[in-house]
């Protein structure tokens, strides 16, 4: 497993970063056990960070994956957790709220710190309640030494520049803008750099788009996007290869891209995507697939309030 540095965090991070929302049945039911020896699978291969939250089957998947660390010494993983979101559609930046809602996380992940703390989703919470009391609770809470780096989520790239032009965020995390279809992200990269910001990519298949599965009926994709990973992915089955395994290459290749998320509740398949980070990338095969997608990259969906700035969409590269 390769690390690379979480930004100005000193925090070495695996190039690979375990994503625990499946852990909550997120995607299918999940037993406990299964997603258990998932968790004990990415540490013992060289996993560090993990990434979870307590929307993520309203706190199942803290809950489970508390209980999977509670036999793994405290310095062999960077714990990272989410607040703000505790619903489809329940948010709550608030100062007091946050702060209640951390203290309720490591009590289900059985820990007395948090690596990380991140507000979740803030496009969906109110710009001012995300800005002039979720900021200054995560700052409080790094202060009293609860939590040692704080940060933010979300998925239009402009709410990180709201962000980081208002307060110093330790992270970010990102989704589905360094994938093969969408490779947005790098243009925040030096403003990321500037600021000693660490970034955490998530999502290298995209929510799925980038699979050789149906792609998921509830994914916000428009067809033209839908259509062209389809095209890709049956381009590269073509080639007896299999699209996920080249999008997990892609994604976690670039230097600059410090670590990337991946979620899984089956030890085989975390186990999978470890050993094709180790594997050389066949890039006539990436060059073809990349010219399949060139004419939607970048090309993404709308999400959260308008209130971020514009339609909080990016085509083709560029701000709407």
């Amino acid at each position: 497993m390769k690390y690379r540095k979480l930004g100005n965090t000193g925090l070495d991070v695996s190039v690979l970063s375990f994503g625990a929302s499946s852990l909550g049945g997120v995607f299918r039911d999940v037993r406990k056990e299964e997603g258990i020896r998932t968790v004990h699978t990415a540490i013992d291969m060289g996993i560090n960070l993990i990434d979870v939250s307590p929307y993520y089957g309203l706190t199942k998947a803290e809950t489970v994956l508390g209980e999977a660390l509670g036999t793994i010494p405290r310095d062999r993983y960077i714990l990272c957790t989410k607040g703000g979101r505790y619903g489809q559609d329940e948010f709550d930046f608030s100062k007091e709220r946050l702060i209640r809602s951390a203290e309720e996380s490591m009590r289900r992940l059985g820990t007395d710190y948090l690596d990380i703390l991140l507000l979740h989703d803030i496009e969906f919470g109110s710009p001012a309640q995300v800005l002039e009391e979720g900021l200054p609770a995560l700052e409080q809470l790094k202060s009293s030494g609860k939590v040692r780096f704080f940060g933010v989520s979300g998925l239009p790239l402009n709410v990180f520049e709201a962000v980081l032009s208002h307060s110093a965020p330790d992270v970010v995390l990102s989704y589905c803008h360094y994938s093969l279809n969408d490779t947005s992200l790098l243009q925040l990269l030096p403003l990321l750099e500037r600021n000693g910001t660490g970034l955490i990519n998530a999502s290298p298949l995209s929510m799925g788009l980038l699979s050789n599965r149906d792609v998921p009926e509830w994914h916000p994709a428009g067809e033209d996007i839908k259509a062209a990973c389809r095209r890709a992915a049956e381009h590269t089955r073509s080639r007896g290869a299999d699209i996920s395994k080249l999008a997990v290459q892609f994604s976690t290749a670039d230097e600059r891209i410090p670590t990337t998320l991946v979620s899984t509740a089956n030890p085989d398949n975390i186990q999978r995507n470890v050993l094709w980070t180790e594997e050389a990338m066949d890039e006539q095969l990436l060059q073809e697939v990349l010219e399949i997608l060139k004419p939607i990259d970048g090309a993404t969906w709308p999400s959260g309030r308008p209130e971020w700035g514009g339609e909080l969409t990016l085509q083709r590269g560029e701000r709407s």
